[in-house]
């Protein structure tokens, strides 16, 4: 049995998926009452990890993926590894952050670090995926898209290679199924560097219809954000997409390398999901 947190979301969905094609057991953990795609759904909140109890029974591998609020100051998700152990689950492979390395001294970097640690230190097997930004975070522009043909978002012309979740499912199942990753720390971008004005173009191209531009101050941006996160990581994101680094432009390998296939491009991840922006 794989147990698989967070999945009713852009990753645990298709992870759930995959796992279920390869012959597997899988066990979907979410808060509220889901139908996952195959196995069986046991509702839990983590920042409670008693009630994973019933999810962990039996199982002998976890998908780790922290919810919001489990990013916040104060937080301590080290007790989910404890309690997994415990449990008698023999791996754990944790959806960290590239922020770990690249910006290590930001608030929620450095609990994420400090989870990292609490996993290596376990004694159960690990990997460790470090996704960059996310693809799927166009979708907090649906809405204006659908009714106003409008994508809002600060720092317009400057952009990152983003990660298609489907590319960290793949790789999440890869690492939960194979022996060969354990123990491996794996950075995963898209395939280039994409800013915010071209993803709206890219939208517009699969939509077929125009996507005009509104650029958003830092203060705006933030203020939607915090609406779905603790402010801490919203000001660790919005410094790295605002200023990233050369590291944080760096188009990773690591996709490649673990799937034998280039990581998919955000507009092959728009045309996937369009119906979302009509």
């Amino acid at each position: 049995m794989i147990v698989v947190t967070g999945a009713t979301g852009n990753i645990g969905k298709p992870l759930t998926r995959a796992l279920v094609e390869a012959g597997e057991q899988v066990t979907a953990v979410s808060r509220h009452v889901a139908t996952p795609p195959g196995g069986r759904h046991v509702v839990a909140d983590l920042a409670e990890p008693v009630t994973l109890e019933p999810a962990l029974a039996g199982a002998k591998a976890l998908f780790l993926l922290l919810s919001g609020d489990l990013h916040a100051v104060g937080a301590n998700p080290a007790d989910i590894i404890s309690l997994a152990a415990a449990s008698g689950v023999r791996r754990v492979v944790l959806l960290s952050t590239l922020g770990v390395a690249t910006r290590p001294f930001g608030t929620t970097r450095m609990a994420m670090r400090e989870l990292e640690d609490v996993v290596r230190e376990s004694g159960l097997d690990w990997a460790i995926l470090r996704p960059g930004g996310f693809a799927s975070n166009a979708l907090w522009w649906a809405e204006s898209v659908r009714s106003r043909q409008v994508v809002a978002a600060p720092f317009g012309d400057t952009g990152v290679p983003i990660v298609d979740p489907a590319d960290i499912a793949d790789v999440a199942a890869a690492c939960l199924l194979d022996d060969r990753h354990l123990g491996e720390v794996y950075e995963l971008t898209g395939p280039a560097v994409i800013t915010p004005r071209e993803q709206a173009a890219a939208l517009a191209a699969v939509l077929g219809s125009p996507v005009a531009f509104q650029e958003l101050t830092r203060e705006e941006a933030k203020a939607g954000m915090v609406l779905s996160m603790p402010a801490e990581l919203a000001d660790d994101t919005l410094d790295i997409i605002g200023a990233p680094t050369a590291a944080e432009l760096r188009v990773s390998p690591d996709v490649e390398g673990v799937l034998g296939r280039a990581p998919r491009s955000f507009a092959e991840w728009a045309a996937r999901n369009v119906a979302a922006f009509r």
